[in-house]
């Protein structure tokens, strides 16, 4: 059985690499690790942007550079970066529906999991909240 395409929001990925699975549901984590075997997980361009921005700023601490951390994130099986395209910038200005995110990497991520028609796996309330509009599926963590 294939997987679906998941996309995983900048805090999901952190949670997976750091070993905090308690923090998330069991769907998700089965979601994910089928999804990892099947090379279908995918992190935004954006994601590593806005981890490198909580590091400067003190708002997550890592135990190595952010460089290393990040490619050491990257560099396991089954997961692949997300890039950031013009079709991707020129949706999230253009999303559909209400109550959309104000956070400009939010809108990125439900703009790559759009274009690239994944699944955005988050804890997001109102990335969340969003979903239920049906304009981006979200599974949540």
């Amino acid at each position: 059985m294939a997987s679906e395409l998941l996309l995983l929001d900048t805090h999901c990925w952190l949670w997976v690499h750091l070993g905090l699975m308690p923090r998330m549901s069991r769907a998700s984590l089965a979601a994910i690790q089928n999804a990892e075997s099947y090379g279908n997980l995918r992190v935004s361009v954006i994601s590593i942007w806005e981890l490198a921005m909580f590091e400067k700023r003190g708002r997550v601490a890592l135990a190595m550079n952010v460089r290393t951390w990040v490619e050491q994130a990257l560099d396991k099986p089954g997961i692949a970066v997300a890039p950031l395209t013009p079709e991707i910038a020129i949706e999230s200005v253009h999303l559909p529906g209400n109550a959309l995110p104000a956070d400009p990497a939010d809108r990125m991520l439900v703009a790559t999991a759009r274009v690239l028609g994944a699944t955005l796996v988050t804890k997001d309330a109102q990335l969340l909240r969003y979903s239920q509009q049906r304009h981006v599926r979200a599974l949540e963590a």
